[in-house]
């Protein structure tokens, strides 16, 4: 009787971690830098390169990762790809970080009153 060996696939480690989250994409520097080239409308991958000092696939990668957290799309035309931003994913981004807004405007008001007292009590020793 022969006896089959199951072969398994192995996993080769991956070189970009898939990431979902738009925080997690958003906290690489490139990727910022990425976001801010695409403002003035889409581009494409080798363009997006000429700005870095890094490879066209260094660069597809991290536009990957904007892309898997819909925070880019990309669409062909011919032989390129061109990306641009997809406004619905940064609204998100900018509504979670908005609903801190009024925490942040309380501790500056209360920090301009601390220096408002601070100030008063420098005219009087004056």
């Amino acid at each position: 009787m022969m006896t089959s060996k199951r072969r398994t696939a192995k996993r080769r480690p991956s070189s970009s971690r898939q990431v979902f989250d738009p925080f997690v994409a958003l906290a690489d520097p490139t990727r910022r830098r990425l976001l801010e080239l695409l403002r003035d409308g889409e581009r494409s991958v080798q363009d997006l390169a000429g700005d870095f000092d890094v490879t066209r696939s260094a660069i597809s990668q991290h536009l990957r990762v904007l892309r898997d957290t819909d925070l880019v799309e990309e669409h062909r035309m011919g032989r390129h790809r061109l990306y641009r931003i997809r406004a619905a994913a940064l609204r998100e981004v900018f509504a979670w970080i908005k609903q801190y807004e009024q925490f942040w405007d309380a501790r500056i008001d209360q920090l301009q009153d601390v220096l408002n007292v601070e100030a008063d009590r420098e005219k009087h020793r004056a």
